[in-house]
């Protein structure tokens, strides 16, 4: 099979309609976030594997500045048109994630997760958590929902909250890192909604 870090996998997924991760709406648990008293306030926010876009126009249509990058020219597609149908503003790129610190070094005051961490092969995620927070501005946060599943196999990749605090805990300070009360039903008692601060 084709390694899931090969554009072309995710590609071909698409194409083939093979994309379970993809909720056909903005994640639950991000709606009541930017509805509840402590949400973030606008800025620059980069959205790491933004399939069709939901999450990112969400963010864009409370006033942040998005763009969503992912590894899928199909996904960029869908996103930007689906952008323009709904009249938001926001930026869609093809891109390999792990590119981005050259073209954006702290750039964006928020990076936004959601099921990108899981796609990614295991042996990636330290250089995941380095290309966050080379993404962010000093003090910049990451605002992630962690699907922290058992599953075998992958993608999606299973991890655990153990796992996460491990990973992040060196770079970021973790301020929350709760279990999601409102996820979709196929995710229920497994999305943790996570907001941590980098180390400046």
């Amino acid at each position: 099979m084709t390694s899931v870090a090969n554009f072309e996998y995710w590609e071909n997924r698409y194409i083939e309609g093979k994309t379970g991760w993809d909720l056909g709406q903005a994640a639950p648990p991000f709606v009541s976030l930017l509805n509840s008293p402590a949400a973030p306030k606008a800025g620059k926010i980069a959205v790491l594997g933004s399939g069709s876009g939901y999450d990112a126009l969400l963010f864009a249509q409370r006033g942040f500045e998005v763009i969503g990058f992912d590894f899928a020219p199909s996904a960029i597609a869908s996103a930007t048109e689906l952008a323009q149908n709904s009249g938001i503003s926001a930026q869609f790129l093809q891109r390999n994630i792990f590119d981005l610190p050259a073209e954006f070094p702290h750039y964006f005051d928020y990076v936004l997760e959601h099921t990108c961490f899981c796609a990614i092969e295991p042996r990636l995620r330290p250089a995941y958590v380095n290309l966050v927070k080379s993404l962010l501005k000093p003090s910049g946060e990451l605002i992630a929902l962690f699907w922290a599943h058992n599953l075998p196999g992958g993608p999606p990749f299973g991890t655990t909250t153990a796992e996460i605090h491990q990973y992040f805990e060196p770079d970021f300070k973790i301020n929350s890192l709760t279990l999601a009360n409102n996820s979709v039903s196929q995710r229920q008692e497994q999305e943790y909604l996570g907001r941590f601060i980098a180390n400046s």
